[in-house]
């Protein structure tokens, strides 16, 4: 006996369920395999390291938290302490081998060169390249060793007589990114978390009607900036930093993500008077990625170092070509999985901060 439209319906609607169930439950079982590998074994360097925070808070402290984990790991001693203390003493009564300094903008580099005279060997990982390079380029050359996330940034470092000048970008701390392994609560199509710089602001709001067709979210602080904000309610958060964890589960329970990069040029929040440009990747795109879903970045010159253009990631250049990825990637849900599986495994294997951390430990110890 035939069954009638609505029973056809019943049925349909029954099986497409069962589809999207047994595809989530592989996709969440193939992220709670890769999540649950031991990383590589790095090894332990016998030297003392004093480690300075950033003394900045919070969004900084997540950053503080990820290095100094990984800098306690992999050495014999750590010191800890902040920008407000006074690293001369500490470093007479401690001698480290080693000051290491996140950030470096509330320091007073008095301290730095007294320890320098001291013979303890000094390195600085800057947190904002190109942003604030009107600071950055003063306080560099009182370093031993410079760390930057930027590409562009080395050869203006190098110019000032820094010797020692290195390509660190940032990474994904494991405790804090990681794919959901159980069905999301409150999934959602597409996510967008960062502040609303200018750039940011005039990109999206052009093409925001056509992001709010689907299940769209937007987090950050300066939302208000846009003036549609309010037809959209809740969907556009403003004012709230997520923590780490908040943002990781967003991630996760996301099809995909957006990463827009901010602009490094921007009178209103920038200190880059040279305009340096920015070529590398943002901490996001690598947070993004360890959480398990498929990123669309805006295309940066430096991006494919780190992960394959429609393998493990996706570009874009444009509003268009951005609206145009989101729907076929939306409706090729099998494609979409394997570049976010890639992506995640990609990111496990060579951008964590264990990783970064012995590849800075190896440049200055060997």
């Amino acid at each position: 006996m035939p069954l009638t439209p609505a029973q056809e319906a019943k049925l349909q609607g029954r099986l497409n369920g069962f589809r999207s169930g047994f595809d989530q439950g592989y996709l969440r079982g193939r992220f709670a395999v890769l999540d649950g590998r031991p990383e590589e074994p790095l090894p332990v360097r016998d030297v003392h390291v004093m480690y300075v925070a950033s003394g900045k808070g919070y969004p900084y402290s997540p950053l503080d938290e990820a290095v100094l984990a990984s800098v306690q790991s992999l050495t014999a001693t750590v010191t800890v302490t902040d920008v407000r203390q006074n690293l001369v003493e500490l470093a007479r009564s401690n001698r480290p081998d080693l000051v290491l300094v996140l950030d470096g903008m509330d320091l007073p580099t008095e301290q730095i060169d007294e320890l320098r005279g001291m013979g303890i060997r000094t390195a600085v990982w800057l947190t904002d390249d190109p942003y604030y390079t009107d600071f950055t380029l003063v306080l560099a050359p009182h370093y031993d060793y410079v760390f930057t996330l930027e590409r562009n940034c080395i050869e203006y470092y190098r110019q000032l007589g820094c010797a020692q000048v290195h390509y660190l970008p940032f990474a994904a701390y494991r405790p804090h990114y990681r794919p959901l392994i159980t069905r999301p609560g409150s999934p959602r199509d597409i996510s967008f978390i960062g502040s609303a710089y200018w750039n940011r602001v005039n990109f999206f709001r052009e093409i925001m009607p056509q992001l709010m067709e689907f299940n769209t979210v937007f987090n950050g602080i300066w939302w208000d900036r846009l003036p549609e904000a309010p037809i959209y309610g809740e969907r556009i958060e403003v004012g709230k930093w997520m923590s780490p964890q908040e943002t990781a589960a967003a991630y996760s329970s996301s099809r995909i993500v957006i990463n827009l990069h901010r602009s490094h040029v921007d009178d209103v929040v920038n200190n880059n008077t040279l305009a340096v440009p920015a070529a590398s990747p943002n901490p996001r795109t690598f947070e993004i990625m360890a959480s398990g879903t498929l990123q669309l970045s805006d295309a940066r010159d430096d991006l494919a170092t780190f992960y394959t253009p429609d393998e493990e990631i996706v570009t874009f250049n444009t509003q268009q070509e951005l609206m145009d990825k989101i729907r076929y990637y939306l409706a090729n849900e099998e494609e979409r999985q394997r570049i976010a599986l890639k992506g995640l495994e990609r990111t496990l294997r060579d951008h964590t901060y264990p990783k970064r951390v012995n590849e800075l430990l190896t440049i200055i110890f060997g």
